[in-house]
This record gives structure tokens, C-alpha cells and sequence, in this order.
């Protein structure tokens, strides 16, 4: 009945003025957490271990305090001052702590309710009241906390006894419901509260027993009942759990039936909330930071289209995720495009550079929000000097901050002036621009980032455009040419269409004249330039002089190219006189031996021996597997050394002596490469040649990820193991769980695990299991002693940030070679660590520290036009990586001598490609070792 729900309330109203009255009287004194009289007490118990501990403690806090005094974004260093600080009751310092963070940092939902309580437990006078308000006003505006709103919105209560109180009270809770009201599984809680406060207050607006009110007391009555049914209907109207649980509540409440305009936007609210119910189930059974979770819940409110939704999920997704640039990059825009509200959108852009001050693109965006909204000019300046000071993490970055602030510094300026205070402020950021990126930025990065000189090209264009100095300008081109750039067509072309648009002929003809002659990687467009130029433009005297300039400039261009490439050319013939001499050499050695032989049972031994050498089939894993076993051989070699060399488990019996081993492998038949068991199989390779019984050993490491059909270890003839075989599984997911053994240290050398797959049909195909882009929440480590251990390097890096994995790079031997990466679960903890740790001493050695960007792999470039004098030969004689410096050709040079490229051989079978002539191919002879051989010494 309402009465029993009236006095249910009333014992609630009761029980909150009570808490509030004990709030009002509570003092610091005798509080443990507050630092009060109970110290004493305390220092007379405490033993010499507590002591010991307090010093250590002491210690550190000193530590720490100088730590950040160098480093005072260093957010962990914070985070364990504070917490030393409040286990030791140094309430000043621990005060100053905070507040030196909170300026940095937007606090988290639990940094500011430990601060709040210990600052509401000491806060007795009104004064001091006054001070924990304007803290609760600083913390709702770090992240949308419903905690924080409650806490607020209670903590108000207690002070409903002073003027405005109740209005106070009431105005707390409505912004409240405005920022968390929406919240689908924390907003019931604020309208719940709310509700309960103003039944409190309809309970003290009741006439005493058996008194009739009077008017003006049923006026008031009226007025707060309406204020609770208002409340429900709002509630109602809103997706949120147990709403069900409301409405019972309403019904039981209100005397009247429930309006049906609220039964249908309850039924309403309904609907919204079971689309909403998958969403906020995919969050709660999700791992932290839930990003993914987030952003479908995002896109799925996007599609719907209320502003106040979208914020609050955004709202929901920064708290968890606050050190992620793009999510705050596109909540940022999302504000400035729709919402446009100045106060939301500004202090949006604040946070998200407070979050994530490292990353350039949202700090110019806060700058470009900051002029949307007129804010004023000393504000936008004293924010471009924070953003310079925020540790970008590369020099480009500078160069983008600096372009944006120039480019609001030129929007200021009326240019219909011929002078005026904004274009001397333009011009001094320009030229100081220039100077820090000279100074500062090249000092710490050993490049400006700006090596085109972007900066100094605008500013030209300003003064040649807008303020029509041209003599500015052209003083700006000539320091530009000076940097390094004169030899760029661009460059001088670019100078030159300023010049044609605001100069004049004269300084045309003279900037295509330098152009011409400096120019080095385009002079036939410079020159086509200087003769267009004249032949609209100039005199008979000016073309003659163009015409020789020209030819004159071309004629030492083409000579210079011409002795680049007899250079070239000379190189390849040294090389190729080189790999001559080896191939002699090994016919000399080739022909000695077989003199020796005087057994005729021995001549097919030492053809076999023969073919071993010829092929160079022990070095030839290694020359062909650089690639850290990202592929596998082509396929003419594949189908001969999987079958002729490859062997299956032996039965148990008497061992092969070595010197028939080659013997009774002639007996076994080929096995062809299967492409159709690709899907099922993987290769291994980098394994040691000295394994003892490959198979076994595979057989035993790799049953862990499925059954295992076969194993095709490859041997070369003389019955040495190659360090490379096939493993073959029955099921494909097997196959897929093989490849997490890569890298695998077996025997001392690290296992390459890659998919089995023909590179002569996937010639792009390459394994690499790690990222070849900038990744920023990774660094890369140099100068790292060879005797440095994982562990060891993490003791190093776990000091500045959670180290979620470390790789030390070794050779393919798995001996170390002084890098490594490591990551980290931010961008934020990793600039930090490049900071700190970049000429850092370890073991005597000083490494360096930067983000990790690998640069592009560049293949060699050689065309018919630079080496005319190197025959055709397919790419794969050459290997992954072209020929290299100690790696001979497979193929006899007699057989290279032909026009057309062969297609395959195998065990002395040559095949012409079948375009090579419109006849049937004949029969192919076969061709023994010995022919091989003889065929080579006769030539």
C-alpha cells in the first residue's frame, strides 16, 4: 500500500540523515587512513623491522619524486608515489601527488574515489566542503563514471541543510541522469537514488497526524508527487535492466493508473533494450580492454542515430580504453561533425591529448576545434606549446604540429593590410619554426623531418602570393637549393611555377638556367622546361643559349650514365671470369680424382661422388634457404630430392654401412612431390646436418599436433642429411598447429616451421610471422651483448611499462646477434621507454632504443639496359635473392647458350621449352653423370 511505501522511505530519509549528520562530525583525528594522532600510538609498537620498512619506504618516495622531476609524464611513477604516499600519512605531500597527476593525466574511476574519500573523511567546515565539491566537479569531467556521479549526488545530500541545498541537491542528479541516465546496466541506480531523495522530501512535507493541510501544504504535496511521477515516466521511457522491477514499483506507488502515453514509450523502451541485451552480454563476457566488443556496439548505435547514446558508448569505450589514438581520434570527430557543442567538444579534445599527449593527429584536431569555437588566441598558443613539449616520437610528427599551428597563425592575418600585428607574428613562427626544427628536433633525432623543407616552401608562397614579396621568396627558394634539394627537377620546377606566377621572365630563364645544371635525376625535364620556355617566350640569342645549355647538360649526362654502365658492366664480367675460375677449378679436382680411381667397380661410385660435387648439393640448403625458411624448393627440385633422396622409417635390423648408403638408396623408386597434400603439409628446415635419424626425432616433436602420415627427411648421396624435410599430417588443422612450432630451438638451432607451398606458382609467397610496418607500441633494440638473456633484458624493460613479449634475434645457427624487440600493451608505455632506455649502459655495452619501423627490402635492380652482357637464365637459378657473391650457377653453361630458357631437368633429362618451335617435341635423350662431366671439360 502507499503507506507502507511512504514509510518505508521515511526509515530511508531517516537513515540518510542520520549518515549525513555523522559525515558533518567526523574529524581526521584517530583515522588510520588519514594520517591523524593514531601515528603515535603506532611508533610506540612499532618493532625495528616496521622502521627498517619506513626508511626503505622513505627511500623510495625520494626516489620517486626526483624520478618525475626528470620524467613528468612518467605515469607509473605516479601511480606508486600516491600509493607510497597514502601507506605512509604524508597527507600534504600525498595531496600535492595527486594534483600534479591530475594536471597530466585524466584520472582513473578509482584513483578519484580514493582521493574523494580520503579528502571527504577530513572535510568537517563548510569551507572545506566547498573544496570537495569543486574536487567532485574535476572528476566527472576526466571519464563518464556512473560511481562518481552517485557518489557525488550523495555526498550533496549532506549538505541539504544550507541555503539551496535541496535545489543543489536536485541540480546534481538531473546533470547526472545527463551523463549516465542512458547507462544500460548502471543508470538505474541514479534514478533510483534520485527517486529516494525526493520521497524524502515528500515524507517531511506531510501534515502531522490527524491535521488537515492547508493550501498551501497541498500545493506543495501536489508538487512533489508530481516531481516522482515525472521521475518514473522519465525511467520508463529509457532502456535499462530490470525495467520490468520499475514499472511493478510505479504501479504499486501510484495511486492513479499509469498514463498510456507512458505503457507505450515503456513498451517502447523495451524493444530497444532487447537489441541493446546482445551488446551488453558481448561486454560482460569479454576480456578487458573489450575494443572490438565496443566498436560493434558503437557501429550498432551509429545506425540508430541518438547523439546522447553514441556519446555515452563512446564515453563507455574511452574509459576502458583511454590510451587508444583512434578511438579518440573518431569520437573527436564525431563531435566536431555533429554535435558542434562547445563545452562537450572542447573538453573531448582535452582529454583525448591529456590520454594520449604522444600522437600528433589529436593534438592538431584540438587546435583546428579550438579555432572552430573562437577560442581565444593566448589559449590556442599556450596549447601549441604543450603539444611541443608532449614527446612526439618521431621528427615528422614536429613538422605536422608546427604546419597546423602556421597554418591557424595564417587564417589570423588580413592580408589587405600591408602590415599588421598577426602577419609579424606569422612571419617570427615561421622563421622560428624553421630554426627548432634545425635545432631541436635534428638534435634529437638526427634528421628535422622536414628534408624537402615543406615549411619554408609555404612560407615562400605567402610571401609571393599573399604579401607579393617576392624577394622574400626567392631569398627562402635559395636557402631551400641550399639544404640538399637543388639536385631534385621538382624542386626547381616548383620554384619555377612560383616564379612564372607572381615574378617575372627574367628570374624564369635564370631558375631553368640553375635548374639545368644542378638538376640530376631528371635533366631531360628541366631542359624540355628551359626550351619551352623560350621558344614562347624568348629571343633568337636566348634560344641559341637554351638550345647549347641544354645539349651541352645532356651530352655530360648521357656520357656519365654511359660510364656508369661500363662500370657495371665490368663488375658483372669480373664476377662472371670469377665464377669461370671456380667452375675450372672444380673440373681440375674433378679430373684428378677420377685418375686415381684404377677399380672398375668403383666408376659409379665416383660418377655419384661426381654429381654430389657438381650440383654443390651440401651448401646448396643454406644458399637457398636465407629467406628463415619462408618457402620451399621449386618444384623440379622438389620432385627429385623428396622421391631419390627422401626415405621412410626403416624396420628394426642390422645398420647400412656408409659406404653403400648411397647404393641402396638406388633401389628405392622416386616419390614425386604431391601438390595435393600441400594443405596437409609443412616444411622444416634450418635443422642441424648432423641429426642422427631425422625422422624419429620429427616424428616425436610434431605428434603433439596431430598423426603424423610422413616424414620425408632429404638426403644428398653420399647419405648426408640436408637439414630440410617435409612433414606430412591426415588432418589440415594439424598442419596449421605444426606452424606454431616455428623457431623451435632444436639441437642448439632454431626450426623454421613454414606451409609447404611452390614457390615457382606463388612466386610472391613468403612467411614472416612478424610485422614489417611501424608498429608503435614495439621497440627495436641495437648494441644488446651477445651474452644477454630474455629474462635479463626484461628485468631491464619492466621497470617503464607491462612488457607483453620479447624476441631476441638470432642467426640461423640460434646464436645471438645483439637485437631485439620488444613489446609493449601500449604506445604510451613505449615512447616512455625509448626515453628513458636509449643510450642506456648494459654490460659495458650502450644499446639503442627506438619504435619499431623496419625499412622496405630492396631487390636488386638489373635490367637489359644496365647489364647487356648477362644472358637471359630463369629467376630461380639464381635463388631467393639473386645471384650471390660465392653461389654458382646450376645449370652447364652449354645449356645456357641456347636461345630458349630450359624447363626442367632432372638426373640428366633436358627438356626445350615447348614454345620454342612449333614441331612435337622429340624423344628426350638421357644423359649420364659422366656426360655431364665431359660435357663441361670439353668445354
Amino acid at each position: 500500500s502507499r503507506g507502507g511505501r511512504r514509510a518505508e522511505l521515511h526509515k530511508m530519509a531517516a537513515a540518510g540523515a542520520e549518515a549525513a549528520a555523522e559525515e558533518e562530525k567526523r574529524l581526521p583525528e584517530g583515522d588510520p587512513e588519514s594520517g591523524g594522532d593514531s601515528d603515535d600510538e603506532g611508533d610506540s609498537d612499532s618493532s625495528g623491522d616496521g622502521e627498517d620498512e619506513e626508511k626503505e619506504n622513505e627511500a623510495e618516495i625520494q626516489r620517486l619524486e626526483e624520478q618525475l622531476s626528470i620524467n613528468a609524464f612518467d605515469y607509473n611513477c605516479h601511480l606508486d608515489l600516491i600509493k607510497l604516499l597514502r601507506q605512509e600519512g604524508e597527507l600534504v605531500k600525498l595531496r600535492r601527488a595527486r594534483q600534479k597527476m591530475s594536471e597530466l593525466f585524466p584520472l582513473t574511476e578509482e584513483i578519484w574515489l580514493d582521493w574523494l574519500k580520503d579528502e571527504i573523511k577530513m572535510a568537517s567546515e563548510v569551507s572545506e566542503r566547498e573544496k570537495v565539491y569543486e574536487l567532485f566537479e574535476r572528476a566527472v569531467k576526466d571519464y563518464i563514471c556512473p560511481e562518481i556521479w552517485l557518489e557525488y549526488a550523495q555526498y550533496s545530500i549532506g549538505g541539504i541543510g544550507q541555503e539551496g541545498g535541496i535545489e543543489k541537491v536536485r541540480s546534481i542528479f538531473e546533470r547526472a541522469l545527463t551523463a549516465v541516465g542512458l547507462h544500460v546496466t548502471k543508470g538505474t541506480a541514479l534514478w533510483e537514488a534520485y527517486r529516494e531523495f525526493e520521497n524524502a522530501i515528500l515524507e517531511t512535507a506531510q501534515p502531522a497526524p490527524g491535521s488537515i493541510p492547508s493550501p498551501e501544504q497541498q500545493q506543495v504535496l501536489c508538487s512533489q508527487l508530481e516531481k516522482i511521477h515525472a521521475l518514473f515516466r522519465r525511467q520508463l521511457g529509457i532502456p535499462l535492466l530490470d525495467m520490468e522491477a520499475s514499472y511493478a514499483e510505479y504501479e504499486e506507488w501510484s495511486e492513479e493508473p499509469i498514463p498510456e502515453i507512458t505503457i507505450k514509450n515503456y513498451k517502447k523502451a523495451l524493444q530497444q533494450l532487447e537489441k541493446c541485451k546482445p551488446y551488453e552480454e558481448a561486454l560482460l563476457g569479454a576480456e578487458t580492454p573489450k575494443l572490438a566488443e565496443y566498436q560493434a556496439y558503437i557501429d550498432f548505435e551509429m545506425k540508430a542515430g541518438d547523439p546522447a547514446r553514441i556519446q555515452l558508448i563512446y564515453e563507455r569505450a574511452l574509459a576502458e580504453n583511454c590510451l587508444v589514438p583512434d578511438l579518440w581520434a573518431r569520437y573527436n570527430q564525431y563531435l566536431d561533425r555533429q554535435l558542434k557543442v562547445k563545452e562537450l567538444v572542447l573538453s573531448a579534445h582535452d582529454r583525448a591529448v591529456r590520454n594520449c599527449p604522444w600522437t600528433v593527429g589529436l593534438w592538431i584536431r584540438y587546435l583546428l576545434a579550438m579555432e572552430r569555437h573562437r577560442v581565444e588566441h593566448s589559449i590556442i598558443s599556450e596549447m601549441f606549446e604543450k603539444a611541443l613539449n608532449a614527446g612526439f616520437i618521431q621528427a615528422t610528427d614536429y613538422v605536422e604540429i608546427w604546419q597546423a599551428y602556421l597554418d591557424y597563425l595564417r587564417r589570423r592575418v588580413d592580408f589587405t593590410q600591408d602590415s599588421s600585428k598577426e602577419l609579424e607574428e606569422l612571419r617570427s613562427a615561421f622563421a622560428r619554426a624553421v630554426e627548432y626544427l634545425k635545432q631541436e628536433v635534428e638534435e634529437r633525432f638526427s634528421e628535422s623531418g622536414d628534408p624537402s623543407c615543406t615549411i619554408m616552401q609555404n612560407w615562400a608562397r605567402v610571401e609571393a602570393r599573399l604579401c607579393n614579396n617576392m624577394q622574400k621568396a626567392r631569398e627562402l627558394w635559395d636557402n631551400i637549393m641550399t639544404k640538399g634539394n637543388a639536385k631534385y627537377a621538382n624542386m626547381w620546377l616548383e620554384y619555377y611555377n612560383l616564379e612564372r606566377a607572381h615574378g617575372d621572365t627574367q628570374h624564369c630563364r635564370k631558375a631553368l638556367h640553375r635548374a639545368v645544371q644542378c638538376t640530376s635525376d631528371y635533366p631531360e625535364h628541366v631542359c624540355e622546361v628551359l626550351l619551352t620556355l623560350e621558344r614562347i617566350e624568348g629571343t633568337l640569342e636566348d634560344w641559341d643559349a637554351a638550345v647549347q645549355k641544354t645539349e651541352n647538360r645532356l651530352a655530360r649526362v648521357n656520357e656519365q650514365r654511359a660510364k656508369a654502365a661500363e662500370k657495371e658492366a665490368a663488375l658483372a664480367k669480373q664476377e662472371e671470369e670469377r665464377a669461370e675460375q671456380r667452375k675450372q677449378a672444380r673440373a681440375e679436382k674433378k679430373a684428378s680424382k677420377k685418375a686415381k680411381k684404377t677399380r672398375i667397380g668403383d666408376k659409379r661410385k665416383a660418377d655419384e661422388d661426381d654429381e654430389g660435387e657438381w650440383g654443390q648439393e651440401e651448401e646448396l640448403p643454406s644458399k637457398r634457404h636465407r629467406g628463415e625458411g619462408d618457402g620451399v624448393l621449386p618444384e623440379e627440385d622438389m620432385e627429385v630430392e623428396t622421391g631419390l633422396f627422401g626415405r621412410s622409417e626403416a624396420p628394426d635390423g642390422p645398420a647400412i654401412p656408409k659406404e653403400k648408403a648411397s647404393t641402396s638408396r638406388k633401389d628405392i623408386p622416386k616419390v614425386f612431390h604431391d601438390s595435393s597434400k600441400d594443405k596437409v603439409t609443412v616444411f622444416v628446415s634450418n635443422l642441424s646436418y648432423t641429426m642422427a635419424e631425422p625422422e624419429a626425432k620429427l616424428k616425436e616433436l610434431f605428434g603433439s599436433c596431430g598423426e603424423v602420415v610422413e616424414i620425408r627427411a632429404v638426403f644428398n648421396n653420399k647419405g648426408t642429411f640436408r637439414g630440410y624435410c617435409y612433414v606430412q599430417f591426415k588432418e589440415e588443422e594439424a598442419a596449421r598447429q605444426a606452424l606454431a612450432l616455428d623457431r623451435t630451438a632444436v639441437e642448439g638451432r632454431p626450426m623454421f616451421v613454414s606451409p609447404c607451398v611452390d614457390k615457382n606458382k606463388n612466386p610472391d609467397f613468403k612467411v614472416f610471422r612478424y610485422s614489417t610496418t611501424l608498429e608503435k607500441h614495439k621497440l627495436f633494440i641495437s648494441g644488446l651483448p651477445f651474452s644477454c638473456t630474455k629474462e635479463e633484458l626484461e628485468e631491464v624493460c619492466k621497470a617503464h611499462g607491462n612488457v607483453k613479449d620479447i624476441r631476441l634475434v638470432t642467426n640461423r645457427a640460434g646464436k645471438p646477434k645483439g637485437l631485439a624487440y620488444v613489446e609493449y600493451e601500449n604506445e604510451a608505455q613505449a615512447s616512455q621507454a625509448v626515453l628513458k632506455m636509449d643510450g642506456l649502459t648494459v654490460k659495458d655495452h650502450v644499446i639503442k632504443v627506438m619504435i619499431s619501423n623496419p625499412p622496405l627490402r630492396k631487390l636488386p635492380d638489373r635490367t637489359k639496359a644496365t647489364l647487356p652482357s648477362l644472358p637471359l637464365v630463369p629467376r630461380q637459378i639464381y635463388g631467393a635473392r639473386g645471384k650471390g657473391r660465392t653461389q654458382l650457377s646450376m645449370m652447364p653453361r652449354a645449356l645456357q647458350r641456347q636461345s630458349n630458357p630450359v624447363a626442367k631437368a632432372e638426373n640428366g633429362m633436358v627438356q626445350n621449352s615447348p614454345a620454342a618451335s612449333s614441331d612435337p617435341p622429340a624423344e628426350p635423350k638421357k644423359m649420364s653423370n659422366a656426360d655431364f662431366a665431359k660435357m663441361l671439360l670439353k668445354k
